[in-house]
């Protein structure tokens, strides 16, 4: 069965990555911009990540028979100065036009500041503006539910941003129920042993369904693992979930949102 990454952060991993990946089963991916495993010292670094994104990991995905698509911002570990996030911002725009840009992502919060809530909100007006499909990043451990609830209210502030073309990630399970219900996406970010590993995952969709709800596996700079998404969807096999459930949080849902970016490319799934 085939299968949608949504969320993989290709910079960080090898072609083999690639290779394994294809070979699993992954047909797509999206990639938002993120932490390069440091901070950058100027706006030209970040030009250059938006020129790997849209043009060097495309060519990379593609030996492997993989679509690659990518999303554009400074991410909030990066937004505590906003003089230089906001030179960032005003990079995006050169590269909103070309065609494997889905939308604005991962923004967010990561310690809840002041700085970042103020970068959040111009990542949210240029979304607005150019009706751009949105990522959201949300912290980690006992900020996690507080930076989620500052999120939805910046979204909710905005007031032009359909919740149907947001997608809030790294949820867990103490917020899952409270993005769903405010109409939103959510994404679960797969870790071998910290955040949310696959058993986790595994059992959020026995306790919440599987609307609006996608796995992905993130594949970053730290202890992660870009197969952790059929990880997950054999875990649910073992647990005997029906295929076309697999298939739905796998492949159908992430089709689903990504598509209304207009951009988005993937083959139909074969059945197993």
């Amino acid at each position: 069965m085939s299968y949608i990454d949504p969320h993989v952060h290709m910079v960080s991993r090898t072609t083999d990555d690639y290779e394994r990946m294809a070979l699993a089963g992954c047909v797509a991916i999206t990639e938002p911009a993120f932490w390069a495993g440091f901070d950058r010292s100027s706006p030209q670094g970040f030009f250059d990540y938006f020129r790997c994104l849209t043009e060097t990991e495309p060519r990379r995905a593609a030996q492997y028979g993989i679509a690659h698509h990518s999303w554009l911002c400074i991410n909030p570990k990066e937004a505590e100065d906003p003089v230089f996030a906001r030179e960032v911002i005003a990079l995006i725009p050169q590269f909103l036009d070309r065609p494997n840009v889905l939308g604005i992502g991962e923004i967010g919060l990561n310690k809840n500041s002041r700085h970042e809530l103020e970068i959040l909100e111009a990542h949210l007006q240029l979304a607005a503006d150019r009706n751009l499909l949105v990522l959201v990043h949300t912290p980690h451990l006992e900020d996690k539910r507080k930076g989620t609830r500052l999120i939805m209210g910046a979204i909710r502030n905005q007031g032009r941003l359909d919740p149907g073309r947001v997608l809030v990630d790294h949820v867990e399970e103490h917020t899952v129920r409270e993005v769903l219900d405010a109409g939103f996406w959510a994404g679960m970010t797969l870790y071998p042993d910290t955040k949310c590993t696959p058993q986790r995952a595994a059992d959020v969709f026995e306790m919440h369904g599987t609307d609006r709800l996608w796995i992905n596996s993130a594949g970053d700079w730290g202890a992660s693992d870009p197969l952790a998404v059929p990880k997950c969807r054999e875990e649910m096999r073992r647990r005997g979930h029906l295929e076309e459930v697999i298939r739905k949080v796998s492949f159908d849902n992430p089709r689903t949102f990504l598509s209304q970016s207009g951009r988005f490319r993937v083959e139909v799934a074969p059945t197993r």
